[in-house]
Parts: structure tokens; sequence; C-alpha cells
């Protein structure tokens, strides 16, 4: 049995991102928490995309202005 953290905030963000380059489309459809041994995710989704490429993501600090990545 792999252990989580037992921090109850995610590590990282998940996206659907559609498109290439400049003009991709990303959009936020889960989140994941790192395993302790640093091997693996748990996962999280809200929906399940179609179409487009899962990309797992650190969140970025907000900037004024700015939602976070």
């Amino acid at each position: 049995m792999t252990r989580t953290t037992t921090n109850n905030r995610p590590s990282h963000a998940v996206y659907v991102v559609e498109g290439e380059g400049e003009n991709a489309f990303w959009t936020r459809i889960g989140a994941a928490w790192a395993h302790e041994d640093g091997d693996g995710f748990n996962l999280q989704l809200s929906c399940l995309p179609l179409t487009g490429r899962l990309v797992i993501r650190k969140p970025r600090p907000k900037t004024d202005g700015e939602l976070a990545q």
C-alpha cells in the first residue's frame, strides 16, 4: 500500500490542454497529491476529457491581478 502525504492541500493541479503553444487552452479539471515516497500521485478529477492531453503541474503562486495556474 502506498501512503500519501498527510497534507490536505494538493501538491499539484491537473489540467486538460487542447492545442499547442500560445494557442493552447488550459482547463483545470482536478488535483493531485504526491506520495510520500515521491514515486506516484493520487488524482482527483472533476471530469474526464474526451480530447486533449492531461498535464500535472505544481501550482504557481498568485500574483496581483492573476489567477494561479
